[in-house]
């Protein structure tokens, strides 16, 4: 596993130009105080009692209500949205939005969850930026959350690991895909990983 992917999978496990902040830093309704809620209650659940699949189903309620999939995906796949039929985008978010899901909440009971230290808060409108560190026992790691508030709060949008951001990251690897392939075909690959057996 990359050093970026696996810090993927541990920022999921607990779950920035200059803008004035609009918000007051730590604020109860702020985007701070959503980051820290998901990234304290996940590390709760990891830590806590039940099985493995008590934990799974846990923690993929807390990840959905945080994470902005939809966002996400259309981050991810760019261009490739572009023309597509209305059945298509829904399908293509659909399939994105649970295996993100699935696939990092499913690995993330194999790490010891870290600890988690909070930097900093910028606010913008209805954008925000939360900057935490990632401490394991041997490293540290910059994790900056970019937010947009919705009707249901602050959710996150995109997520940089050392700069690096996931969505991008994403992006690269649909580019690569669609280079030898064509959407529909992408769409069955989605299903075929979404119907395999869970690990």
């Amino acid at each position: 596993m990359t050093r970026v992917a696996l810090i993927g999978v541990l920022l999921l496990a607990a779950i920035a130009g200059e803008a004035r902040a609009q918000t007051p830093s730590g604020a109860p309704d702020g985007p701070l105080a959503a980051t820290r809620r998901v990234l304290e209650r996940s590390s709760e659940i990891v830590r806590g009692p039940g099985d493995r699949k008590q934990k799974l189903l846990a923690l993929n309620d807390l990840l959905r209500g945080f994470l902005d999939t939809d966002a996400l995906a259309e981050l991810a796949a760019g261009k490739h949205l572009e023309g597509r039929s209305p059945e298509e985008r829904a399908e293509f978010m659909r399939l994105f939005r649970e295996l993100f899901v699935r696939t990092y909440v499913q690995r993330l009971l194999l790490f010891d969850a870290p600890q988690f230290a909070y930097r900093n808060e910028r606010v913008n409108g209805d954008t925000a930026t939360v900057g935490t560190d990632i401490v394991t026992s041997g490293d540290l790691f910059a994790v900056d959350f970019t937010l947009r508030r919705t009707p249901q709060g602050w959710r996150a949008s995109d997520i940089k690991v050392e700069q690096v951001s996931l969505a991008q990251n994403f992006r690269s690897q649909f580019d690569s895909a669609l280079a030898k392939t064509d959407f529909q075909r992408l769409l069955d690959t989605l299903r075929k990983k979404l119907d395999a057996p869970a690990t």
